[in-house]
């Protein structure tokens, strides 16, 4: 998918306003739904699992859907391919293996044993129960979705569609910093579900690490034009997350 061009409509506020909002705030109230209103918590028996998947899917279905059907309907000629630059490939690469490294280096050489995660452990093998994805084989066949796939989806939506509208209505750097609060938005929800008790200390830290990730990612896609070397460099990130979360369940997966 191409970046915006020279001949391509200018910002619209009557339009791409309200977009755009919806668009920012959407992945957290979606996140709030499926893991605080629906999401069951404890050992005890699943009992919200259904919700938590026909929330989820109905969700994202909504989200991913969402800019399609906007650009298809206002801003078409954005629907042509582009093709990735070497340069582009080795930049997102270089910053997702160096987030990726980070990442284990900080849970595995520090981390893993603190009090700080001793909850998150059954917070995640939870939610694989909700979602029924409690074997190796479905945890693995999870990680690859999310690796290559997901990350797609999220950087079609963060930085294709919601950064670009952004950067066509406001300065660059505002843009950057919008797209990238909202980005990491819904994740303070994830995180402080993750993380209980520790919503200052680890939840809001980690936020803000994510959105830092989340502006950089965006100022990559304004230096390439194309979505995938921040697709690529978005793959590695959660490649490393699944590892880690690997690590957390690994005795509990049958």
């Amino acid at each position: 998918m191409s970046g915006a061009g020279p001949t391509q409509p200018a910002w619209t506020p009557g339009r791409d306003i309200p977009a755009t909002a919806f668009a920012l705030t959407f992945p957290l109230v979606l996140t709030w739904v499926y893991l605080v209103v629906f999401g069951s918590s404890g050992d005890g028996p699943v009992e919200a699992s259904w919700p938590v998947r026909i929330s989820y899917g109905v969700g994202k279905s909504i989200q991913f859907g969402f800019p399609l059907l906007y650009v298809w309907l206002f801003d078409p000629a954005r629907l042509r391919p582009s093709r990735p630059t070497a340069e582009g490939m080795a930049l997102g690469l270089g910053f997702g293996l160096l987030v990726a490294f980070a990442m284990m280096g900080v849970y595995f050489g520090l981390l893993a044993d603190s009090p700080w995660f001793a909850a998150t452990p059954g917070k995640v093998y939870r939610l694989l129960q909700d979602t029924g994805l409690t074997t190796p084989l479905r945890y693995g066949l999870l990680a690859v979705f999310y690796a290559l796939a997901h990350s797609l989806l999220e950087e079609y939506y963060w930085r294709w569609f919601v950064f670009d509208r952004l950067r066509r209505g406001t300065p660059l750097w505002i843009a950057i910093a919008t797209s990238a609060l909202g980005f990491m938005a819904h994740h303070v929800v994830l995180l402080a579900v993750y993380f209980p008790g520790y919503f200052w200390t680890l939840a809001v830290p980690l936020s803000l690490g994510i959105a830092v990730g989340g502006g950089v990612w965006a100022w990559i896609y304004q230096r390439t034009g194309s979505i995938y070397a921040v697709w690529l460099s978005h793959g590695v990130v959660d490649a490393a997350i699944f590892v880690i979360g690997y690590a957390m369940v690994a005795p509990r997966l049958g």
